[in-house]
């Protein structure tokens, strides 16, 4: 099952792949905790294509990820090779206070660092 978070289809997928983005370019991100653990999941999906390094799973995430050439360049080249030993949990969720507007629980989602953690 998957969160709505209280968002059209359309708008969930877009705001969900540009999370998805920002984690990939910045390594961290300050966001709500349900956001987090739904982008977590992308996030994780982008890397194991980088992973398989394959034509297809390029072509999948060049879609995903509105065909940001960049992104998807850092994936593939960069974050595949620092993730080649580990099997899965690329990320950490770490949390912060709440939000002061409507008590959200704020947290950090960051990148791990790879094999020399």
């Amino acid at each position: 099952m998957y969160r709505k978070l209280g968002r059209t289809n359309k708008h969930r997928r877009s705001m969900l792949a540009n999370l998805t983005k920002s984690v990939i370019m910045n390594e961290r991100i300050e966001t709500t905790e349900t956001r987090a653990k739904e982008v977590r999941k992308f996030v994780d999906k982008m890397i194991t294509y980088g992973k398989d390094g394959s034509l297809v799973a390029r072509r999948k995430a060049l879609a995903f990820m509105h065909n940001d050439n960049e992104v998807v360049k850092k994936v593939f080249d960069d974050l595949a090779k620092r993730y080649a030993t580990r099997n899965g949990g690329y990320t950490r969720i770490l949390k912060l206070t709440e939000r002061k507007g409507d008590d959200a629980l704020m947290v950090i989602l960051e990148l791990v660092e790879g094999e020399g953690e």
